[in-house]
């Protein structure tokens, strides 16, 4: 399990240095207080430096949908445990983490959400994202379709009184009853609404994106597939400039082809990389519990034992990013945007993280030339085994 020093005062010098303007070829990035404090090239301040030539420095990574690592899931909301699940993926980059959970009775689902709240205080995750029980069992993936249910007022309402605020995101299917009228709900209590595990079509799915569903949860994964002549949610989703899309980049999920046609037309303004990941990410190969159901994961991909349905991922965030770069297409930039950027914006977190900028969070990942960690950095203080 990483653990966490104090927060050291560096200067890290000789890197490439992603920031919101472009890359700084030969760049400084100052770090004081556990924040960062400036950032350019030339000259570096006065103070302890370190060098880092031959390495990219990129923002911490923002994962908004993340249900487990190391061998742990969030839905066991033990603080050890969650701890160990969330170390896992910031070894691995990831500096900001949403715990999401899979579908569950609605009074089990507020007995975890009230236990994991408490753990969004301290840092150790940035809030909660529930994925389901509002789903379709027609595309129900490695959720139990005997557990779906539409989303009525009052099992949405418990569920975010539950968090006291963390909760941040749900996703349903907008084609169930009262769907639309739960987006709205959602909306108004300042919880991002997402579109997944949906069999609706386009003329289905509009109507939640007009009420304020802005994400859609791993896009094309868990939803009826894109045809020419019913463009279904896949075509909702995409095509409209209101939504943000995740994209599960671990070259199972989708084809690079795929992602590259999706992060071209969503752009950098709309494009999320997510991993999906379950407790097996970090861990192997083996039999894992994922929402009450047997998952087999071999040669690192999780499939339900029964039914062949792929469920979940053992994706970090470092080889989604390298993937997205290596082998889909996307520049380090338009990756480092992706995978960082966009989602930090997506959750209100701008001002604090996302970015290699002046005044905020010293949230960073050094990365080898061949895009792989070399180091990296919490808050100011550097993730160690």
């Amino acid at each position: 399990m990483s653990t966490w020093g104090g927060p050291v005062d560096v200067t890290l010098t000789g890197g490439r240095v992603v920031t919101p303007d472009g890359v700084l070829e030969s760049g400084w990035l100052a770090v004081r207080d556990g924040r960062i404090l400036a950032v350019g090239e030339g000259a570096p301040p006065d103070g302890p430096t370190t060098d880092v030539s031959g390495s990219w420095l990129v923002p911490g990574f923002v994962d908004i949908h993340c249900h487990g690592g190391g061998g742990e899931a969030f839905t066991n909301a033990d603080p050890d445990r969650v701890r160990k699940a969330a170390s896992a993926h910031r070894r691995h980059g990831t500096t900001t983490l949403l715990a999401s959970l899979v579908s569950r009775p609605v009074p089990e689902m507020v007995e975890q959400i009230a236990k994991l709240a408490e753990l969004t205080q301290d840092g150790l995750i940035s809030g909660l994202h529930l994925e389901g029980p509002f789903l379709s069992a027609a595309r129900c993936g490695a959720h139990d379709p005997a557990i779906l249910r539409p989303p009525d007022r009052d099992s949405v309402t418990k569920l975010l009184a539950a968090g006291g605020g963390a909760v941040r995101m749900i996703t349903l299917a907008p084609e169930l009853e009262g769907a639309v009228d739960a987006v709205r709900l959602l909306v108004d209590n300042g919880v991002l609404a997402a579109v997944g595990h949906t069999d609706g079509t386009e003329a289905q799915i509009r109507p939640a994106i007009d009420a304020g569903a802005s994400v859609a949860t791993h896009l094309f994964n868990g939803m009826r597939p894109l045809h020419h002549r019913e463009p279904g949610p896949i075509g909702a989703l995409l095509d409209d400039e209101r939504v943000t899309v995740e994209l599960i980049c671990d070259l199972v999920h989708l084809h690079p082809t795929a992602v590259r046609l999706a992060a071209r037309h969503a752009g950098t303004g709309r494009t999320v990389l997510i991993t999906d990941a379950i407790a097996a990410a970090g861990v192997g190969d083996g039999v894992y519990d994922v929402g009450g159901l047997e998952v087999r994961v071999v040669d690192g991909v999780p499939t339900l034992a029964g039914g062949g349905s792929l469920a979940g991922s053992t994706l970090t965030m470092d080889a989604a990013f390298r993937n997205a770069v290596t082998s889909c297409g996307l520049s380090v930039v338009e990756a480092s945007q992706a995978a960082s950027t966009r989602p930090a914006a997506l959750l209100g977190l701008s001002a604090q993280t996302g970015e290699l900028r002046a005044g905020l969070a010293a949230d960073l990942v050094v990365l080898d030339a061949e895009l792989r960690p070399r180091d990296v950095m919490s808050r100011g203080a550097w993730v160690k085994d």
